[in-house]
Formats: structure tokens, sequence, C-alpha cells
């Protein structure tokens, strides 16, 4: 590698949110900082399977309204 074009690679602690904690390398940061993560594997619907339907501004609602007595 060419010297002092690279970002400094080092340990840092992530805990996830059900509060377990490894260690990895990573640009992130100083040497020794902490990510606490506020979606991981563990929560995130896409790998739980587990989907939360979330109506922002009414979105849902207006479709729900607009098409509901459609029948297929």
């Amino acid at each position: 590698m060419k010297a002092d074009i690279h970002p400094d690679y080092h340990e840092i602690k992530v805990v996830m949110t059900d509060g377990t904690e490894y260690t990895t390398r990573s640009t992130y940061g100083e040497q020794g900082a902490v990510i606490r993560l506020e979606i991981d594997p563990k929560s995130h619907p896409a790998w739980t399977g587990q989907h939360r339907i979330v109506d922002s501004g009414g979105q849902i609602s207006r479709f729900n309204k607009r098409f509901g007595g459609l029948k297929l």
C-alpha cells in the first residue's frame, strides 16, 4: 500500500440491539470506538420475517378508501 493515502484500520466494538457485543476491524472512529446499532439482523423485518405496517401520512387509509370496495 502507498503510505499516507489509506484510512486507519483498527478494532472497534459493535453492540447489537439485544446487548450482545463483538469486536471487528473498521475505519470508523478511533481505536476502541463503540457503535450501538438501532437495527440489526436480529431485529430488522427483512431478516426476521415479521413485518409491521407503518401508515405514514395515512397512505394506507387513503388506498383502502379509494380501492376498498373493489372486488376481484
